[in-house]
């Protein structure tokens, strides 16, 4: 199983989500790809005047042979199509911005990236959106559920679920 995080707050940030929503597919096993509720959220750690945020995640089972690393790969070329500088400051507002949460329990520790996310736990725009989807999943090196992690998180962020937009179940 991979989780993957969806983010956007440049240009028309819903449908932008959406779209990378469905360019997933591509990595995932036919109609495995299931995406919770989009949220609008408050920017986290962000640059003053940064704007609201469109937030979601996805879950799906890879396709053989795939892996963490070519996944990650694929996510910035990805991030790049939609308009994502290859430099750029970190939390500052994106066009998109796609963050491999967890790919199966794998753990990665290299200059490249960090596996699970090393801030996931600690997002409220990461576990709501992950608890829709996976609450009973433990998460890696925590001996906790996303249903706990979340349960747990102390946080001032603002979270809005955008109810016009139903989730994303792939066919």
């Amino acid at each position: 199983m991979v989780l993957i995080g969806l983010g956007s707050n440049q240009g028309d940030s819903t449908d932008t989500v959406v779209a990378a929503i469905e360019a997933l597919q591509a990595f995932a096993l036919p109609s495995t790809l299931k995406s919770a509720r989009l949220l609008r959220t408050s920017p986290v750690n962000c640059p003053p005047e940064s704007g609201d945020f469109i937030n979601c995640a996805v879950v799906f089972e890879p396709k053989a042979g795939l892996t963490p690393e070519a996944l990650l790969s694929a996510l910035k070329a990805i991030e790049h199509d939609f308009g994502r500088r290859e430099k750029y400051v970190r939390n500052a507002p994106r066009e998109l911005d796609l963050d491999l949460l967890l790919f199966h329990d794998e753990v990665r520790s290299s200059e490249e990236f960090t596996l699970p996310h090393p801030r996931a736990i600690d997002r409220l725009f990461v576990l709501q959106p992950a608890c829709e989807l996976i609450p009973n999943t433990q998460w890696p090196g925590t001996g906790q559920t996303i249903q706990q992690l979340l349960e747990q998180l102390e946080t001032d962020e603002q979270v809005h679920i955008l109810e016009e937009i139903p989730p994303y179940y792939c066919a």
